[in-house]
């Protein structure tokens, strides 16, 4: 099996297993990777997660061409803007998962670091994520808003709507949305309730130890 196939493969088998286990419905979210050549292999548009098929998936050469698959998401100004602005993107993950949306839409959250830090593991996968402003589906302003912050953020909520994250490969971008799924769940059932978060000195204990990126 070449490297292509089994990539397509592992894109199909990672968004199944996140849409099996309810982290978004219906023909919501989309998933893209980078292949070997420079191009993207991208979920199409009106896809469900739990029935993607490795063989139409819409797959861009080096020069962002659709070459071949069905038509691709209309979040692509979102896949893009992480890809031209993070050299390190691999992999571009967006969710409609329930928590992280219902947190978004909290007034009091915090637009510039939008997860509370309540464990180390929210801040060792994502950093700090910039909560943006509601947008239309689709919108290309979206992607406009993520080249704003000039690869500074590998990871950026969007207020109703739901997460996207990059990674430096599609494992490693999935295992990040999803941690940052469970740090807003965690942030929701204890709301009102005054948890113990980390204090700011245990936080910058965890992004040292581990290299974090941390836009101040």
């Amino acid at each position: 099996m070449s490297a292509e196939a089994r990539l397509r493969e592992q894109l199909c088998l990672l968004a199944k297993s996140m849409f099996d286990r309810g982290l978004t419905g219906g023909s919501t979210g989309n998933i893209s990777a980078r292949t070997e050549d420079g191009g993207l292999l991208v979920s199409p548009t009106g896809t469900s997660f739990g029935r993607l098929d490795p063989g139409r998936l819409s797959r861009f050469d080096g020069q962002g061409r659709l070459v071949s698959g069905d038509k691709p998401t209309k979040e692509m100004p979102l896949h893009t803007a992480f890809y031209d602005t993070r050299s390190t993107a691999g992999a571009v993950v967006h969710l409609h998962s329930c928590h992280s949306v219902a947190l978004s839409m909290m007034p009091d959250v915090d637009p510039d670091n939008f997860l509370p830090p309540l464990t180390p593991y929210g801040i060792m996968k994502l950093g700090k994520v910039k909560l943006l402003p509601l947008f239309l589906p689709g919108d290309p302003a979206m992607g406009d808003a993520v080249r704003g912050l000039a690869g500074k953020r590998s990871a950026v909520m969007l207020a109703n709507h739901g997460p996207v994250v990059a990674g430096k490969d599609v494992e490693a971008a999935c295992n990040a949305i999803e941690e940052l799924e469970a740090t807003a769940q965690l942030a929701m059932m204890t709301r009102g309730l005054a948890p113990r978060a980390l204090t700011p000195e245990q936080i910058s204990d965890v992004v040292t130890t581990f290299d974090v990126e941390w836009d101040s």
